[in-house]
């Protein structure tokens, strides 16, 4: 188990590296750059594997346990230690980090956006990768402040190289915002480190924030919180994303939205909550206001972007979209209470998959009318997808009931945790405020259903194809291959969802018990 978990953690790296290198004449096939794009599926794969062995070995009668750990001695002088380990928060996390990576560099197989070398974007993709599986599998605080950073640079270029109009002002708002929150969360992060006399996050939560003073917590919570707003996005922190998922290729808007958004949101969970929860008790209430803000704020810009002689584009209103669902994620944390938090989680999850399967969509779409402009695919298509690639058309229309949480798919438990949290916060809080937290939530999720609905009958429903009028291609084999997976999960954490919480609810409440079971 250990083993593994090093292997998922560093074997991205080493992939990356042999990307780099000429391929071996036996393994060439047609080209040097098909040979490339296919050890990226094929490093993807094997961590994917390693990912899924680790989940059937991880003993799941003890969730709440860090499993598969190592802990080594790495920087002495400072404490630094290579800790890494597994719980039931952090193992879906991975699970999905290596599933979206291996299906987006199995898509990018037959799909490779254009640019430069596919040899630079097998590599960054790799370390993209690596990046992340660390950040949710590193247990010190400096490890996942580096590997929090790690992640920058390869989206940076994944939207500056490969990206569409506008990628050179996009990449350097991405890169720009979310430096700069970092380094105030660095500033968190040593604060706590030096107060408290160590690093470690496992001996941090257990202490539960008794070794750190209201004040130093305050202050800690503060910074750490600005930086872990700005990757997740919190609403106003949040107007990077818009522009680098619309100029993003594909592949880069599915793990941005499926993966990197969570990196956020998982800090506070795992450092915030646990490490310094009186500092969390004050700025809570601010927390789940800027949520709800949120909420109505990206549910408002997809209804004027869904409108009809708006220009709105697609990926642009998906990516507003993520913003409203991802404040339900922060809502959740911001009841401090085992419901919330376990929402918070679960729409975490369900946001990975469901984005996922829609930028891949809108991708496709995109490919097949060389735009996302929501006007011309209405007119393109006669706002009948529906009669002309009838599988895609339905596909669309699945992943958009899906996000606005129906009932009996991974949208819908997560959302309702969150609101369920806020209508009994944790002890400290004040009850009549996030029951009226609660209560705007609700209002998004009605936002939410008219403006994915808007855009399911915008783009998919009408009349038949006229005669003589040239078809689109519909789903095709590969496509298949790499979606059936999101819709399958959607399904089963829709009607299944205790496969999920059952991980989640053991570590969550020994989180907010200080380290007690």
């Amino acid at each position: 188990m250990q083993f593994l978990l090093a292997l998922i953690v560093a074997g991205p790296l080493v992939g990356a590296v042999a990307a780099l290198l000429p391929a071996p004449p036996g393994l060439k096939g047609k080209s040097p750059d098909q040979a490339v794009l296919r050890h990226g599926v094929t490093v993807t794969g094997v961590i994917l594997l390693a990912a899924i062995v680790l989940a059937l070995g991880f003993d799941h009668a003890h969730p709440s346990t860090m499993q598969a750990t190592t802990d080594v001695s790495w920087i002495h002088a400072l404490g630094v230690r290579i800790h890494l380990g597994v719980d039931g928060i952090s193992l879906p996390l991975l699970l999905l980090t290596a599933l979206l990576t291996f299906l987006c560099a199995l898509y990018s197989y037959f799909k490779m956006p254009s640019g430069p070398s596919p040899k630079a974007f097998v590599a960054l993709l790799l370390v993209l990768e690596s990046g992340t599986l660390a950040t949710f599998a590193v247990l010190d605080l400096v490890l996942f402040f580096l590997a929090f950073e790690m992640v920058l640079i390869p989206m940076y270029f994944l939207i500056a190289r490969w990206g569409g109009e506008g990628r050179r002002a996009a990449s350097w708002k991405f890169i720009l915002y979310t430096l700069l929150g970092s380094v105030v969360m660095l500033l968190g992060l040593l604060l706590i480190g030096v107060k408290a006399g160590t690093f470690d996050m496992v001996a941090l939560a257990t202490d539960n924030g008794r070794g750190l003073t209201t004040s130093v917590q305050v202050v800690a919570v503060l910074a750490i919180g600005l930086g872990l707003a700005v990757k997740t996005p919190m609403w106003p922190l949040h107007s990077w994303l818009p522009d680098a998922h619309t100029a993003a290729p594909t592949v880069g808007s599915v793990l941005l939205a499926g993966v990197l958004l969570k990196m956020g949101t998982y800090g506070f969970v795992r450092i915030v909550l646990p490490i310094a929860p009186d500092g969390m008790r004050v700025f809570a209430p601010y927390l789940a206001g800027f949520a709800v803000a949120g909420i109505i704020y990206g549910s408002l810009a997809c209804l004027a972007l869904v409108r009809p002689g708006n220009k709105g584009d697609l990926k642009r209103l998906i990516a507003y979209s993520s913003v409203g669902h991802m404040g339900f994620v922060l809502l959740g944390i911001a009841t401090m209470t085992p419901t919330g938090v376990n929402g918070a989680l679960f729409a975490n999850i369900a946001h990975g998959l469901i984005t996922g399967l829609l930028f891949f969509l809108v991708g496709a779409l995109k490919d097949r009318y060389g735009t996302a402009d929501l006007d011309t695919l209405a007119g393109a298509t006669g706002a009948a997808l529906y009669g002309r690639a009838p599988r895609l058309g339905a596909l669309l229309a699945f992943a958009a009931v899906a996000s606005l949480g129906l009932p009996g798919l991974a949208g819908f438990w997560g959302e309702m945790l969150a609101l369920f949290g806020a209508f009994e916060p944790a002890e400290g809080l004040s009850r009549p405020a996030f029951l009226t937290f609660m209560a705007i939530g609700g209002l998004g999720t009605l936002l939410t259903a008219a403006y994915l609905l808007l855009v399911v009958r915008r783009v998919c429903m009408g009349g038949p194809r006229p005669a003589g009028e040239a078809a689109i291609a519909d789903v095709q084999a590969y496509e298949v291959v790499a979606w059936s997976p999101l819709v399958a999960l959607t399904v089963l954490a829709g009607l299944w969802p205790a496969v999920l919480l059952g991980l989640t609810d053991p570590a969550v409440q020994r989180l907010l018990a200080g380290g007690k079971s």
